[in-house]
């Protein structure tokens, strides 16, 4: 299957915005690209016209639950939701018409891969269903580590071979921001995407960085078109200049025909 747009919902304090991921603190405004006059639903019918299924909504922090149940009735079974899902919510969002829900921190806990909890949400789910939010940072001896807790925190477990098959039977894809370049709109993290491409077992997204087109033309280049790609701050939806959805659109039904 060749590679796709998956769009996104990003949402904050009930409001769909553009933030840069690395400036999210607790009592701190973060570092916003981007607010929205339209509300998640606008975005969500968007996306359902025009047959953009398999995008995220991303709720960062407390406040944003009526937002993104809003979303989901929009475009039941299109999206997938993730921020703050556990074994005892995930069934819930499910029922309010997500397609899949996104985990990270209920994973990944104290640094490690908790094991304990993935069984328990895989569950409540079913491993069809569930969607892991890898988001990782790169260390000083070139390998990558899931980072969490608003990407403050990395924790033990490495992006390699090994790691995402041990991981691969519990879910139905991957989501992969690079956070050291999330919402910057300074470049795509090339080194990771080629590493991506060689490894992943399963449907994998790549978030961050994307500044124009180029960039959209790296990750099909480097991610040997086995790789879907989300845009944010550089969409013209989203206030951004470097990326026209409509050409995204556009390429997409092309990819497909």
């Amino acid at each position: 299957m060749p590679m796709r747009f998956r769009p996104c919902i990003d949402l904050h304090d009930g409001q769909v915005k553009q933030i840069v991921g690395g400036s999210l603190r607790d009592g701190e405004t973060p570092e916003t690209n981007f607010a929205s006059s339209h509300g998640p639903a606008y975005f969500a019918e968007l996306y359902r016209r025009d047959a953009l299924s398999g995008g995220h909504v991303i709720k960062l922090g407390q406040g944003n639950d009526d937002a993104a149940r809003e979303a989901l009735a929009a475009y039941p079974e299109g999206l997938h939701i993730g921020g703050g899902i556990d074994a005892d919510n995930a069934g819930q969002w499910l029922s309010h018409g997500a397609q899949a829900v996104i985990a990270t921190s209920y994973v990944f806990r104290d640094g490690s891969l908790h094991e304990g909890n993935l069984e328990r949400l895989v569950a409540a789910t079913g491993s069809d269903r569930l969607v892991l939010d890898l988001s990782c940072a790169p260390t000083d001896d070139g390998d990558y580590v899931v980072a969490t807790d608003r990407w403050q925190r990395r924790t033990d477990f490495v992006i390699n071979d090994a790691g995402l098959k041990r991981l691969a039977g519990y879910c139905r894809e991957f989501l992969i921001h690079a956070t050291q370049v999330e919402g910057k709109q300074q470049g795509v993290d090339a080194t990771l995407i080629a590493h991506l491409a060689d490894i992943t077992p399963l449907p994998t997204t790549y978030a961050g960085g994307v500044r124009d087109m180029e960039d959209v033309e790296i990750i099909a280049l480097k991610g040997q078109g086995r790789l879907d790609y989300t845009v944010g701050s550089a969409l013209d939806i989203f206030g951004g200049d470097g990326v026209r959805y409509d050409e995204l659109v556009s390429l997409s039904r092309s990819d497909t025909d």
